[in-house]
């Protein structure tokens, strides 16, 4: 069974940065791609972005060129880095990875992924 645990989460002013961490276990199962989403309150449950084990990635047009991920395929790790912050950031951000082999890229993102994490808040508020 796959298990995804979030860390970093927290509290940031409007234009400042945090940085997310997931690590997966995954015993004998084989995961790609790994993601993020996040579920604001009151809405549903978007994606954020995704990356490949050949480090191909893919971002929501709302956090494009604000947000990062990137992966440590040995330490089945993946990060988003989260500069210039907006409240409406404000989110519970999820880890997710899907079974390897499934098809790549958005279509398939936006439906969502295999496994989760529990979750982690973040919170953009001055």
């Amino acid at each position: 069974q796959v298990q995804l645990v979030e860390s970093g989460g927290g509290l940031a002013r409007p234009g400042g940065s945090l940085r997310l961490s997931c690590v997966a276990s995954l015993g004998y199962i084989k995961i790609n791609p790994m993601g993020w989403y996040r579920q604001a309150p009151g809405k549903q449950r978007e994606f954020v972005a995704a990356i490949t084990d050949l480090g191909t990635t893919t971002y929501a047009d709302s956090v494009k060129g604000r947000f990062t991920i990137s992966r440590e395929n040995n330490r089945n790790t993946v990060y988003l880095q989260m500069n210039s912050l907006e409240p409406e950031d404000t989110a519970v951000y999820y880890c997710a990875a899907d079974r390897a082999f499934r098809p790549l890229g958005m279509s398939r993102y936006l439906r969502g992924m295999d496994y989760w994490g529990t979750g982690i808040l973040v919170t953009v508020s001055s």
